[in-house]
């Protein structure tokens, strides 16, 4: 799993090129694929990149464990506080101050459901400033360490960053993509109410859901495409909340990712849905990184992260760190003479 984060930099020069524990590919180093996020015009919020690669256990099934979709995805209190939060029109400052509530509820109604998620066994977490073509490699060169290649089955999930697919083309074109089933349904839920009043919406949301949870999502594209008929293509320079627009986005991210949203056949492999897990150790890392009243230097704020990273992974990477500092100490002290 793959996700940014937000943090503060005071100074404005470029963010560092981490040196990867292998020889970074010199296609990887000028890829054009890769989605980088422009320097403000003015403010400090930059973005910080975080990985999660994970081990966990579960059992495939010949049959879908769980094909009615939950019930707590069909919570008309929950779910439309739950679509707020994943909204992607707010201002960037607010984006970055404020955290979402959105890893805990997507767990929370998972585990109040008779489905069981696959269980965690073990995490490590990868973090950096650098550009993603830097990022990407350090990502790889960490699931090679922990032979993630070997397992029997393998999965990358994401949300619809058009970074995370690059990532997963590039270097997990093995693993089965999955797109993040929370995003998916905030999307849905959106398209399904725009335009409409909200117990017209609503039911047609919990139609439409259903049909995702199933995998069959054909169907809500086909839904999505008439509904586009009857409201017209959005006009130029149309406002992104008008209901032309939120179906044409909508109608959009289905299709862009339809190959991703096979979730009746991720269930039965016992594969994750969602990326809340992600989601969670963004957050943990906003903790340490991200405030109001926070800002690093680049140099700085890439010690950080890695530290942070590494306090957050299994294995104790820390501690081993400074036995291995012990071990190798010489009992002197290098001091550098003055100019």
């Amino acid at each position: 799993m793959a996700d940014g984060g937000r943090l503060q930099i005071l100074e404005r020069s470029p963010p560092p090129a981490p040196a990867p524990t292998e020889p970074q590919p010199a296609a990887a180093a000028a890829d054009p694929g890769w989605d980088e996020e422009p320097p403000p015009a003015a403010g400090h919020w930059r973005e910080d990149k975080v990985a999660l690669l994970l081990t966990m256990k579960s059992t495939a099934a010949a049959v879908d464990p769980c094909p009615d979709i939950p019930a707590g995805f069909l919570d008309v209190v929950r779910i439309p506080k739950l679509a707020r939060q994943l909204k992607k029109n707010v201002r960037a400052t607010e984006d970055a101050v404020a955290d979402s509530d959105e890893p805990e509820a997507a767990a929370d109604v998972l585990r109040e459901q008779a489905y069981e998620p696959p269980e965690v066994l073990t995490r490590q977490v990868v973090a950096s400033r650098g550009c993603w073509p830097a990022f990407a490699p350090l990502v790889a060169a960490a699931a090679w360490a922990l032979a993630f290649q070997g397992a029997a089955r393998r999965a990358f999930v994401g949300d619809g960053s058009a970074n995370n697919w690059t990532l997963q083309r590039r270097f997990f074109g093995s693993f089965v993509p999955v797109l993040d089933f929370i995003h998916a349904l905030s999307y849905v839920f959106a398209a399904a109410t725009a335009g409409r009043k909200f117990a017209e919406g609503w039911a047609c949301y919990r139609e439409w859901i259903g049909w995702v949870w199933q995998g069959q999502v054909s169907l809500v594209i086909a839904a999505l495409s008439q509904r586009q008929a009857e409201l017209g293509l959005p006009e130029k320079d149309e406002a992104e909340t008008s209901p032309r627009q939120v179906v044409s986005k909508t109608l959009t991210y289905l299709e862009n990712h339809q190959d991703k949203m096979q979730y009746d056949a991720y269930r039965k492999d016992g594969l994750p849905l969602t990326s809340s897990l992600m989601e969670s150790a963004v957050k943990q890392i906003n903790q340490r990184v991200k405030g109001s009243e926070k800002f690093w230097s680049e140099a700085g704020s890439e010690a950080v992260l890695q530290l942070r990273a590494d306090q957050l992974s299994d294995g104790e990477p820390l501690a081993d760190f400074w036995q291995r500092r012990q071990a190798t100490a010489t009992g002197q002290r290098r001091y550098r003479r003055p100019a």
